[in-house]
């Protein structure tokens, strides 16, 4: 399939906004860099055996809540596994990016905004050019695009000293204005497991 033809297939747009290409601390760098590389869905490691039981049944919930847009359990499971391990990995709360998933491209692996942000999370082409090779259809690959959006939005919190109203205007290119936060923020109480946030 042509990556050019994707914005043709969806009739719902993407809601992202622009991400400004900024410096990036070498850590940063380094974690969505090693991103490219990787093809496999990440396998979640635990302490001990109650956090994999959490996470068993984190798993089994969002499961169910997700089947309408992802109906195939395989693809599914492969995309919450890899929600779980890259916001864990970013220092992200999981809820937090599920609802910034919902609001961005309504788990559309293949959605494309108007300006050209891409996947799920909607990261803009620019991010590997500055990281990677420049290949931007790399971006629909799933565990590149979540672990990419996931650092940029740790990246974005760090920058506003984990305000996330802030670092979620600043993911959107709509910094100090609403909408965009509190959609998120909406979104984000689907995705509540046993009524607490999940990180």
């Amino acid at each position: 399939m042509s990556f050019g033809c994707l914005p043709l297939l969806f009739s719902e747009q993407a809601q992202a906004g622009a991400q400004v290409e900024e410096p990036l601390m070498d850590s940063v760098r380094s974690a969505l860099s090693s991103a490219i590389a990787n093809q496999a869905p990440p396998v979640p490691e635990f302490r001990d055996t109650e956090s994999k039981l959490v996470y068993l049944r984190w798993l089994s919930a969002m499961s169910d809540r997700l089947k309408k847009k992802k109906p195939e359990w395989q693809i599914r499971k492969e995309f919450l596994q890899t929600v779980w391990y890259e916001s864990r990995r970013a220092g992200v709360d999981v809820t937090l990016v599920m609802g910034l998933i919902q609001v961005e491209s309504n788990f559309r692996k293949f959605a494309v905004s108007s300006v050209g942000a891409r996947g799920y999370m909607q990261v803009m082409p620019f991010w590997t050019r500055v990281i990677g090779d420049g290949d931007a259809g790399k971006l629909f690959h799933m565990q590149t695009n979540l672990r990419f959006g996931c650092v940029i939005l740790r990246h974005y919190l760090d920058r506003e000293r984990g305000d996330n109203f802030l670092g979620l205007g600043r993911y959107n290119g709509s910094r100090g204005r609403a909408p965009y936060p509190e959609a998120v923020f909406a979104a984000r109480r689907n995705w509540l497991f046993d009524g607490h946030l999940v990180g």
